[in-house]
């Protein structure tokens, strides 16, 4: 009989299809004969093409009679393509699918929305007032982004934590105060058309050996979202650096947790290391992260062992990735509000990238009457627990708020640059109720407001520059200062404010070269942070000229930390969509 090209074509084609990897056998009708059983099939291994093409031949052998190899040249063409084509397909199909590259993990970072504070004039805004803020995780939590390779968010700039990351050089309260109040006013670097005013706060330094007996509560996350070396490992190797520095009259307690809450160490006195130590390097990561069950038992170890006088704090050490209890921010945020009257301060230390929750971070530690860092590295660790951690630790003034009444006579227009997250009414300043920030030992307070020159009242205290009754010789005299700068604070275990005020002259504005490196670094951070948030007010100021300021104004940089801000600065200048010319040269 004989047969075509086409069945045959048909017989290769199905043998791709049968189960058992085998082609089916054609009868001399040129039907398919029946597989084979199914268990054979499953049991025998997969073949080679040249072995398929064996079997075929061998099969098909019987089958061709005469005519069929006499067949026309073109059909003998057909089937000689057919052939080629079909061997390359069963070469192809015994070998597995490619494997498909799992899905990259999706990045559930949180930030808080940041509206950048506007103008305001002064004919009908004279009066700004703002809490403070000693908080420095946005700089660290940048620098992160930039060392891999990107930009931050706007939203994970606040300009205020960039530029109070950096120690200044100001002068140290003397007497009872707690901390000196300075101002500086010079010509803004990015708009030579308005003035920038500097507003430093220097707060009296504590050696390690004279603080307050310290009650510590290290609260740690050992959920799941934990096991990666930037979290729970360099949070234990960060802990380990700060428990050398305990001293005997110290005591440590551990809490931890995870899917529910547990205390892994009890009050252990600070010469103890090894103790202490030991409980730090049995910590490990898995299961859910139970956070607000921890923050309890954390208050309540912090309470048992209470030290009246002395530092009572929490370390909450986490990534903030809260997701079983209680894991709605506000009302996290308010049960630690109602905690914070135990006279037990938080602070809040953020680790990890991915799924880091900077928002409930910043917000828990300012609730808490704390400070919030965000830990990237063991030096920034050595940085929040070693060298400052008398500022980590001891309070010196809490509830400090700052309030600045502008003269309209020397000011049409005022900005306050960054603390958006810290405003607060005008009758706030004189509630003590109303809650404000926290100044720790030796800390560096820095506010920077941009100035329009040219002016009015304000709504609940007497304006200082409005008409009044008073003396025509006080209306001259305050006639020659540009603003007012007042503060309320109270000691760390009052309940009552105390008023400092210091006004600040017209007279005082100097040239940007003859200001201090405090002022000229300060700004350079301040315009450099604006970048990144967009650069509103900056104008055609770049980040080559940022670093070109800061360059200048180093100062003495112990830890060299502003130096590394120039580093950052290169870095953000070349991840930066910016013309060739704006990025300054490496020094």
């Amino acid at each position: 009989m004989q047969r075509t090209a086409t069945p045959l074509i048909l017989c290769l084609i199905l043998s791709a299809c049968a189960p058992n990897g085998r082609a089916p056998i054609a009868d001399a009708t040129g039907q398919a004969a029946p597989p084979p059983s199914a268990p054979k099939a499953l049991a025998e291994p997969a073949r080679t093409a040249d072995a398929i093409n064996d079997q075929r031949a061998e099969h098909d052998a019987p089958i061709l009679s005469a005519p069929a190899v006499a067949a026309a040249p073109r059909e003998r063409a057909m089937e000689s393509m057919a052939m080629k084509g079909e061997a390359k397909l069963m070469r192809v199909m015994p070998h597995p699918m490619p494997s498909i590259a799992p899905p990259q993990p999706v990045d559930r970072e949180r930030y808080q929305d940041i509206t950048t504070n506007p103008v305001h004039q002064v004919a009908t805004a004279p009066v700004s007032t703002f809490s403070i803020d000693v908080d420095t995780g946005s700089w660290s939590n940048l620098r992160r982004f930039l060392n891999e390779g990107r930009l931050p968010p706007s939203d994970a700039v606040r300009v205020e934590e960039c530029i109070n990351y950096f120690p200044y050089d100001d002068a140290p309260p003397t007497g009872n105060t707690p901390f000196a109040v300075h101002t500086e006013l010079a010509q803004s670097p990015w708009n030579p058309e308005r003035l920038l005013m500097r507003v430093a706060l220097k707060g009296q330094d504590m050696g390690k050996q004279t603080l307050p007996p310290a009650n510590l509560v290290f609260l740690v996350d050992v959920s799941g979202s934990m096991r990666s070396a930037n979290k729970l490992p360099l949070l234990k190797s960060s802990l380990k650096l700060l428990v050398q520095q305990l001293r005997p009259q110290d005591r440590i307690s551990l809490v931890t947790y995870a899917g529910a809450s547990g205390l892994a160490l009890p009050a252990t006195p600070g010469n103890e290391k090894a103790t202490i130590l030991a409980a730090i390097d049995a910590l490990n990561a898995g299961g859910s992260t139970a956070g607000a069950s921890g923050i309890e038992l954390a208050y309540q170890t912090a309470q048992a062992g209470f030290v009246q006088g002395g530092i009572n704090r929490i370390l909450l050490a986490t990534d903030g990735d809260f997701n079983v209890g209680q894991t709605n921010f506000e009302q996290l945020k308010a049960r630690v509000e109602q905690l914070r009257a135990t006279g037990v301060q938080l602070t809040t230390l953020g680790f990890g990238t991915g799924n880091y929750n900077e928002q409930l971070m910043e917000q828990m530690a300012d609730a808490g009457n704390g400070a919030y860092a965000y830990i990237d590295t063991l030096m920034e660790g050595h940085k929040v627990l070693v060298n400052e951690m008398s500022s980590t630790l001891a309070t010196i003034a809490k509830d400090v708020k700052i309030q600045v009444e502008f003269n309209p006579a020397a000011v049409s227009e005022y900005r306050l640059i960054g603390y958006e997250n810290r405003m607060l009414r005008r009758e706030d300043f004189n509630n003590d109720k109303i809650d404000a920030g926290e100044i720790g030992a030796g800390h560096s307070v820095t506010a920077l407001y941009e100035l329009t020159p040219a002016g009015q009242r304000g709504l609940i205290d007497p304006l200082r520059y409005g008409s009044d009754p008073r003396p025509a010789t006080a209306t001259v005299a305050r006639s020659a200062e540009l603003a007012h700068v007042r503060l309320r604070y109270k000691q760390p275990h009052a309940s009552t404010s105390q008023l400092i005020e210091h006004p600040v002259r017209r007279d005082a504005t100097r040239p940007l070269a003859a200001t201090s490196d405090s002022f000229r670094f300060a700004s350079a951070i301040a315009g450099f942070g604006q970048i990144l948030r967009g650069g509103s007010y900056t104008g055609q100021w770049s980040i080559a000229d940022a670093r070109t300021l800061a360059a200048g104004a180093l100062g003495n940089d112990q830890f060299g930390y502003r130096g590394e801000a120039l580093r950052l600065m290169d870095l953000a200048a070349a991840l930066s969509p910016q013309p060739p010319h704006a990025t300054a040269p490496l020094e």
